[in-house]
């Protein structure tokens, strides 16, 4: 993809038009890449889209206890929220990722989406402010705001209740290979319910491949 069709991208994704890409492409890019990668803008997207969407909320929900406005909350800015995001806007087509990260299937965890999408915030918040990143959580997030009121369950969580449900043995968890280099690892994790199912994930932490194991084997049991 030419710088142009990312320019353009951004700018249509993003409702400003970048004067300084170099951050824009940052929040793109995976620590398994090459050059400056999206964990700080990450960390400081995180935070604007929280203030964004409490803001939101309040004026929103006017009547709602603090209890209520934090579920809300939780749920719209929760990893999965903001990966689902990503796949709406287009992330994984952008994302920048080493070889091993990509055939590993990085460009679809949602750990990756949802942080690529906070570093974006981020971004546009240091270059274009306050303002210009709440109008994008606002166009980005849509009718969420009014129709999402809790976080989903972890997939790890929902798979060990609907194991006990069927009364089946609980999911078993096991490191099936690592790779990469040390600075940006890779784990597969293979999850499996002792003789009946069994799955894979992937990720860049043992966490996240366990989290992506479990959502894989739930596909397939639901």
């Amino acid at each position: 993809m030419s710088d142009a069709d990312l320019a353009r991208w951004l700018a249509t994704t993003l409702g400003h038009a970048p004067a300084d890409p170099a951050p824009f492409v940052a929040a793109l890019t995976h620590p398994s890449h090459a050059g400056e990668s999206y964990q700080r803008l990450e960390f400081l997207g995180d935070r604007v889209l929280g203030l964004a969407m409490a803001e939101w909320l309040f004026e929103t929900f006017g009547q709602e206890p603090e209890g209520k406005l934090s579920r809300r909350l939780n749920a719209l800015v929760s990893g999965e929220a903001c990966a689902a995001i990503g796949v709406e806007i287009g992330v994984p087509a952008h994302v920048r990722l080493g070889k091993q990260a990509r055939d590993d299937g990085a460009q679809h965890s949602t750990n990756v989406l949802g942080d690529v999408v906070e570093a974006l915030i981020g971004a546009l918040f240091q270059e274009a402010g306050f303002a210009a990143a709440r109008a994008f959580v606002r166009r980005a997030w849509g009718d969420r705001v009014s129709t999402v009121d809790r976080a989903p369950k972890h997939p790890k969580a929902e798979l060990q209740e609907l194991a006990a449900s069927r009364q089946w043995r609980p999911p078993t968890y096991a490191l099936a290979r690592r790779s990469g280099p040390h600075h940006a690892p890779q784990f597969t994790v293979s999850v499996e319910i002792p003789g009946r199912h069994a799955a894979e994930g992937s990720g860049s932490s043992k966490q996240e491949a366990e989290t992506a194991a479990a959502r894989a084997l739930l596909e397939r049991v639901r």
